[in-house]
């Protein structure tokens, strides 16, 4: 059984619903993610977890019980801020050992406690500093260690890292990870950043107008999405439709032409999708399959790569290279589409 599920909630604010009969399981010990742009729900469904609000419909079970009605106070859940949220007036100590007050713990514990973790942390001989003195990685990790302190059923983390610079959001999420794994921990983590979320988390939920769209692995959705709008989600440019021919993977192209698809026996679906490093430009006389001419319509230098806008019968495509044959706009190319990296939507 799953430690937390949502059944069939439907939440929002006044007349305006958000959530429409969503459904959610996280296991012991995992680290979901919830991803989405603005306005699709995510943050709606952690403050429905934190108890900071009430679904209009639906229940909210928590290992095996029903806390659809238990105010926040009664959740013993520890929460993340994008703030931070840490008291100015406290000292990191203070702020640390808050929450351990608040349950009216021996002196002698709290001290034996914050300490420890302020050393999990890497912020030992901190202690006596105020926030105004650290760094914003610093107060991040007070934060962290003030939800952990208390030894949480569940932590809740709501864009903990968008306040930082893009170094130190690859550094902290490294940091979130491994508290994560040494602890074992359950959490629940929101965020529209793709690659934050897939670099620390067992499962991903990508939300898209209150519902979940797809909920996986990292590598599973980034490798097979199901629909256009995932696709869309983890980098795919490239769509086309397609006719099913035979159970082999043998399609039809809007121009008539046929393209295989390894993974597309016994498929009935008529649309596709490839991503633009999977497109390769072919010298004539090379062996390749499921060729397209076309003509480059833009040429754009990456660095390492060049990006090619390429016009062809059956779509523009957006193609991505490497450096050893350079194209300009005007010039025909031929693209070949691997069979084994065309995913059915």
């Amino acid at each position: 059984m799953a430690l937390l599920e949502l059944k069939d909630i439907t939440a929002g604010y006044d007349k305006n619903v958000i959530l429409k009969d969503l459904d959610f399981q996280v296991e012991q010990g995992e680290l979901v993610s919830l991803l989405g742009s603005s306005g699709c729900g995510k943050t709606t469904t952690l403050r429905l977890i934190a108890g900071f609000s009430t679904p209009m419909s639906g229940k909210f079970i928590f290992n095996g019980k029903d806390y659809t009605q238990v105010p926040l106070n009664k959740r013993n859940f520890g929460f993340v801020f994008q703030s931070y949220a840490l008291f100015p007036h406290m000292t990191v100590f203070d702020n640390v050992a808050f929450g351990l007050k608040m349950r009216k713990m021996p002196a002698e514990q709290i001290k034996k406690e914050v300490m420890e973790m302020l050393e999990t942390v890497d912020l030992d001989g901190f202690e006596k500093r105020f926030p105004r003195e650290m760094s914003g990685g610093q107060r991040q990790r007070v934060a962290l260690a003030r939800a952990l302190v208390i030894k949480p059923d569940l932590l809740l983390l709501d864009e903990p890292l968008s306040n930082l610079d893009a170094k130190l959001r690859v550094k902290m999420r490294v940091e979130i990870r491994r508290l994560q794994q040494k602890f074992g921990f359950t959490a629940i983590y929101v965020t529209h950043d793709q690659e934050e979320c897939f670099a620390i988390s067992d499962k991903v939920a990508i939300m898209n107008h209150g519902v979940i769209e797809q909920m996986d692995s990292p590598s599973v959705i980034y490798n097979h999405p199901r629909t256009e709008f995932i696709a869309q989600f983890v980098g795919f440019e490239n769509f086309l439709d397609l006719k099913p021919l035979d159970s082999q993977g043998l399609y039809q192209t809007s121009d008539g032409g046929r393209i295989q698809i390894d993974d597309g026996g016994n498929k009935s679906s008529t649309r596709a999708c490839i991503r633009p490093e999977d497109i390769l430009i072919v010298q004539e006389g090379m062996p390749a399959v499921n060729l397209v001419t076309g003509e480059v319509m833009v040429s754009t230098f990456l660095g390492k790569r060049n990006q090619y806008n390429v016009r062809t019968a059956i779509g523009e495509f957006e193609v991505s290279t490497d450096q050893e044959s350079v194209y300009k706009a005007g010039d025909k190319v031929t693209l070949s589409l691997t069979p084994n990296k065309i995913i059915l939507l």
